[in-house]
């Protein structure tokens, strides 16, 4: 047996939020008076709370969106664009998301598309939803991949929103 502090060996096993817990634990004085069950109670449910918290950084991060900052308030509804409020609203609702519907964005160069497809994607990860956002021509090839090798049979769909542009 490994002779090392706990501390250490907790970050060998990745739990972040409970080291973070722990440590939090060691300078209050409060949790020294605190039984062996209260005090592992606290230190899953801080682990937990620390994982939620950072569950859409890490969302954000894994969607690799061109426009980060683009959202479903911020698009443009002005006549002259052409956009019919209700889609919009539909989008901002993320009905179409529970219900495995697809969105599928198209028009002429330049016309904000891949930005368009950024603002659903960034409101579906807000609730927890995986996103993905790449290129139609991409989506085919891992698509096409996939199929030749049999993973695609394999992948659950469900909870997964992706999201193509151009």
């Amino acid at each position: 047996m490994r002779n090392e502090h706990p501390l250490d060996q907790l970050r060998e096993l990745r739990p972040d939020g409970m080291v973070h817990a722990l440590t939090d634990q060691a300078s209050s004085t409060a949790a020294a008076a605190l039984g062996l069950d209260e005090r592992l109670t606290l230190l899953v449910q801080s682990a937990i709370a620390w994982r939620d918290a950072r569950r859409p950084q890490r969302l954000f991060k894994a969607a690799r969106l061109k426009v980060s900052a683009a959202c479903v308030e911020d698009i443009n509804r002005q006549a002259s664009r052409g956009l019919d409020r209700r889609p919009i609203a539909n989008l901002a609702g993320g009905d179409w998301l529970r219900h495995a519907q697809n969105l599928l964005i198209t028009g002429a160069t330049g016309c904000g598309k891949t930005w368009l497809g950024c603002a659903p994607a960034h409101q579906a990860a807000r609730p927890g939803f995986s996103v993905l956002n790449t290129r139609a021509a991409r989506l085919f090839d891992a698509l096409q991949a996939a199929h030749g090798d049999g993973s695609h049979a394999r992948h659950d769909p469900t909870g997964q929103a992706r999201f193509a542009a151009d």
